[in-house]
């Protein structure tokens, strides 16, 4: 089994080669990535890519097609990840996370490859009233990052293939990684615990959101790359996560408060309605992968993320201006000019 995973060298990506390495010893592993946060290492003595057969670096917006010849899986992580870096960067953010993803499925598909995994998000969501939301509910995108997403999936369908294709809508990602970020809602809070004693919730704490840690989401992607399937499941659009999961941001910040003593929160109860807020249904993910469920508790992530953060030494309380946060990363190389405004180096 030959599989390429792109975008390898960023948050998850580290996760997902030591998933796959563990499952799959024998397997080719292959990343592919443009390196902007090649340099984020965070608490770890060894590189997490000691682990891959072959490591290339280059644009997914200008990948050789040749390259995908003779592997059975992509694993499609690459993307301009968020939402303050879709809105800094929108007409990128769909150059790269609706343009060429597409366009690498093609060469993928032509290239004979049988199983393309992307990367999608629960965001499409938006704000959804009414319950969980399930695969077949209407999406309400309301940032740049998460109509990328729904035109990636959509373009996905629309292609002329035989290939298995497997849209991961994951929940929000959390938890310790070897490419830490902290741009992200429960790895704030537990910075914030343990750089400055207080966690301020912006909104009014009730937002929901449903969280998935990178660990859980390589156990989703190893199974999406090996699965087969027939004519009816060909291109899967699958939310990834566990119904027990969807939490209210209120409740996260107190969870990481009790595992922090010490740390006081603050809730802005006036604060205007916050512009997502969804509750996901993740049971078709449940029914199809029984063993590939997510295994970390919210307990679990954040003791992790404690952990690390610690063993790094971590205590800064301007960390939102670090190289933690990857606008900011983003926004320093192209200060440098490392990097163009189109996010192409130099």
């Amino acid at each position: 089994m030959r599989v390429m995973i792109t975008g390898n060298l960023g948050y998850v990506g580290p996760a997902v080669v030591q998933q796959l390495r563990s499952a799959h010893p024998d397997a080719f592993l292959h990343g592919y990535d443009a390196a902007f946060f090649a340099h984020c290492l965070t608490g770890v003595p060894v590189l997490p890519e000691r682990l891959l057969d072959q490591q290339s670096y280059g644009d997914v917006r200008t990948i050789k097609p040749e390259l995908l010849h003779g592997y059975d899986a992509v694993i499609h992580l690459a993307a301009v990840s968020n939402d303050p870096m879709g809105s800094r960067f929108a007409d990128v953010t769909r150059a790269i996370n609706h343009d060429a993803s597409v366009a690498l499925a093609q060469a993928a598909s032509d290239a004979g490859v049988r199983n393309f995994v992307f990367a999608s998000s629960c965001s499409v969501y938006g704000v959804a009233q009414g319950g969980p939301r399930r695969e077949e509910d209407p999406v309400n995108p309301v940032t740049a990052y998460a109509s990328s997403k729904i035109g990636t999936e959509q373009g996905l369908s629309d292609l002329d293939s035989d290939m298995t294709i497997t849209c991961l809508r994951f929940a929000t990602a959390c938890g310790m990684s070897s490419r830490l970020r902290l741009d992200l809602v429960l790895n704030d809070f537990v910075a914030c615990a343990l750089s400055v004693g207080e966690i301020s919730v912006l909104s009014d704490g009730t937002p929901w959101r449903p969280l998935i840690d990178t660990t859980d989401m390589a156990r989703a992607l190893d199974w999406a790359a090996f699965r087969s399937s027939s004519s009816s499941d060909r291109v899967l659009i699958l939310n990834a996560g566990a119904n027990s999961a969807n939490y209210q941001v209120r409740d996260l910040a107190a969870a990481v408060a009790q595992a922090v003593p010490g740390t006081r929160v603050s809730i802005n109860t006036g604060a205007p309605a916050d512009s997502r807020s969804y509750q996901v249904d993740f049971s078709r993910y449940a029914a199809l992968a029984p063993d590939h469920q997510p295994q970390m508790t919210l307990a679990d992530s954040i003791k992790a993320l404690v952990e690390g953060l610690r063993r790094m030494g971590f205590n800064d309380p301007e960390f939102r201006s670090s190289q933690l946060i990857r606008l900011r990363v983003l926004q320093d190389h192209i200060k440098a000019g490392r990097l163009s405004e189109d996010l192409r180096w130099h």
